[in-house]
């Protein structure tokens, strides 16, 4: 618990260096043609784009700064280290990495779509590698109609990784879709990240304790540095995030409920927001 409380300090002063360094470095952006106009305003003021690559910095410097707290007991005695635990924290950081790094490109560099389509699914071979190796359940549980038929469970092999590599693109896009709406983006993934820590919360009694609270280890920090940005980007909107944003938030969702945790958590969230966007 002790950790969580330190977690929760580092996070707050996340927050307050998230808000305080995004109004210095916009004229560092709009020097660098990183801007765009808003379109639904009637000044042509140019507004900073991409201003996501600043949380997601500044959530991994929070994450790697917390490394020796969670695990600090462990490096002075390494016979009981627990590698595993160890090992899905840094897949997590190096596939939100590969995502800050993508998307920072994607926004310099304006790719085209069939190459968006297969970032995150490359990004996201760290998660599956890991999973694979500490995991390997390919067993999916059958809806109650279709049970007569089928069973209660079906393990459909190696069917299962492709589907989440593809349920990555699919949620980069769900929240991508709302780009161009004041704060819309990342209320969204305000939003989805308050319902995954409190389910978190609620479940700490659980038997799957230790994934719950690896949930609670990305959730918190990612919240902290998001709230930071929302207030830069709610309308009028004084800042774009950009596809960086989308990208790293996608892969933290899925990080944090990848290990021992159905999926299925993650795609009802991002579908109960996009029928009530569609309503």
């Amino acid at each position: 618990m002790w950790a969580i409380i330190v977690l929760i300090i580092f996070s707050l002063i996340a927050f307050f260096v998230t808000d305080n360094l995004i109004p210095k470095l916009k004229d560092l952006f709009i020097k660098a043609g990183l801007f765009g106009y808003d379109l639904c305003k009637v000044s042509k003021n140019k507004i900073p784009e991409a201003l996501g690559v600043v949380s997601g910095c500044i959530f991994l410097v929070t994450s790697f700064l917390f490394i020796p707290i969670v695990f600090g007991n462990n490096l002075i005695d390494t016979r009981m280290f627990p590698h595993s635990e160890f090992a899905e924290l840094l897949a997590a950081l190096l596939s939100i990495c590969c995502m800050l790094l993508l998307g920072f490109a994607d926004d310099v560099l304006d790719l085209r779509w069939r190459y968006k389509l297969l970032l995150p699914t490359i990004a996201s071979l760290p998660l599956l590698v890991v999973y694979y190796v500490n995991f390997n359940s390919t067993t999916i549980i059958v809806p109650i109609p279709l049970r007569q038929f089928l069973g209660h469970s079906v393990n459909i092999g190696f069917l299962y990784y492709i589907y989440m590599g593809m349920l990555a693109v699919f949620c980069t896009n769900a929240i991508n879709i709302f780009a161009g709406i004041n704060g819309l983006e990342v209320g969204q993934s305000v939003i989805i990240a308050v319902s995954i820590l409190i389910f978190n919360i609620l479940e700490l009694k659980g038997e799957q304790i230790k994934a719950h609270t690896f949930s609670l280890y990305i959730m918190i920090p990612y919240l902290a540095t998001t709230m930071g940005l929302l207030k830069h980007n709610w309308y009028p909107s004084r800042i774009f995030i950009g596809d960086t944003f989308c990208y790293v938030s996608v892969f933290l969702f899925m990080s944090c409920l990848s290990y021992k945790i159905s999926y299925g958590i993650i795609f009802l969230r991002f579908m109960i927001v996009e029928n009530y966007r569609c309503c």
